[in-house]
């Protein structure tokens, strides 16, 4: 007789971005991220922030469950590390929760810095008490179950995006934004670029500008048609 599958397959082992390069982003908006990325990388806008606390950055701890059960976010748990982003694909189910305020609170004490899925949240008061940031479709007293299966630690599809277990992962009330680990160190050099071009156009802001500097050179080269 054959063995029965394993409820769930996990990937205890990867790479985290480290601690140095977390800290030189830390203070960087997601719109910012975006741009030293590429100008890609931001999740789709359903999942947005349901608690208060909004702002972190961190490693993504990747779990991916089937609709209705929540067995692998609570086996995530076991393998979460300090700094890690739990981000938990339910393939947009949104009939039922798949994390409450128990599996934030725990996920807190594991030193997991926010949560993110495609699914359901609930006891939204517990989740803000809890203090770290949660990004949901939304909220539904709906329960799950916890019989599988799942996986961790694997790629997972959310958002739009492919991502992988240890890939940079940014939140603040605008969204969230995903930069694949490969790329992390480019996008922080990049940052710098970003970071100085931003500063100038808040200058021209605070000069006084009703237009951007460039955008006179810019119409003359793409071409303006005038109807009037």
């Amino acid at each position: 007789m054959a063995a029965a599958p394993a409820a769930l397959t996990v990937r205890r082992d990867f790479a985290r971005v480290p601690a140095l390069t977390l800290e030189r982003l830390r203070s960087a908006s997601t719109g910012w991220i975006v741009d030293a990325n590429g100008r890609r990388g931001a999740l789709d806008w359903h999942i947005r922030p349901q608690t208060t606390a909004t702002k972190f950055i961190g490693s993504a701890l990747t779990v991916h469950t089937r609709a209705r059960d929540n067995l692998a976010p609570y086996a995530a748990l076991a393998f979460a590390k300090p700094g890690d982003v739990m981000i938990v694909s339910a393939d947009n189910y949104e009939e039922a929760s798949v994390v409450g305020d128990v599996l934030l609170g725990m996920a807190r004490n594991a030193g997991v810095v926010a949560l993110i899925t495609d699914g359901m949240v609930r006891d939204i008061d517990g989740l803000n008490a809890v203090g770290i940031p949660v990004f949901a479709r939304g909220l539904s007293p709906n329960s799950p179950y916890k019989d599988g299966p799942g996986e961790i630690g694997l790629p997972i599809a959310i958002g739009g995006i492919v991502v992988n277990a240890g890939d940079l992962i940014v939140g603040d009330q605008d969204g969230l934004v995903v930069v694949a680990r490969e790329q992390v160190d480019a996008a922080a050099a990049e940052l710098d670029t970003v970071t100085a071009k931003e500063t100038m156009m808040d200058g021209w802001v605070r000069d006084g500008a009703k237009v951007p500097i460039w955008l006179e050179g810019t119409m003359a080269t793409k071409g303006v048609r005038y109807v009037d």
